[in-house]
């Protein structure tokens, strides 16, 4: 049987995608590629062009983490930013993910642990 839930703990930075299944649960990470070393060179080349980048970087870490979502009929998004808030609004702007239940909720940096438990509560209490 194939997960059709998932849990996505996540901030700017990096995305930490959980299944909900039958243990154990694995983790996959995506990460931006927008980090402190790409920041630190653009902006050498002025903020203007930084803030064009890291847009532009932060645009294409959405569109990767929306490939992976497109094949989940239930996703939580969750983290301690509003980069979930970004993500959820991006997808609710493409037809692809109507069909999708997208949940958000706040959270605090949490060990991989307290991540797998957090998504199996979250999806066994429904």
């Amino acid at each position: 049987m194939t997960a059709t839930k998932l849990g996505i703990w996540m901030d700017h930075d990096h995305a930490h995608l959980t299944e909900f299944t039958a243990d154990p649960m694995k983790t996959q990470t995506i990460e931006s590629k927008f980090n402190h070393q790409t920041k630190e060179e653009s902006l050498h080349k002025g903020e203007n062009g930084m803030h064009v980048k890291e847009q532009h970087q932060q645009a294409e870490y959405y569109k990767r983490l929306g490939e992976v979502i497109r094949n989940y009929q239930e996703v939580v998004l969750f983290g301690p930013t509003n980069a979930k808030i970004e993500m959820l609004n991006t997808l609710r702007g493409n037809h692809l993910f109507a069909n999708i239940k997208i949940q958000v909720e706040d959270r605090d940096k949490m060990t991989e642990n307290q991540k797998h438990a957090f998504v199996r509560k979250h999806f066994s209490s429904q």
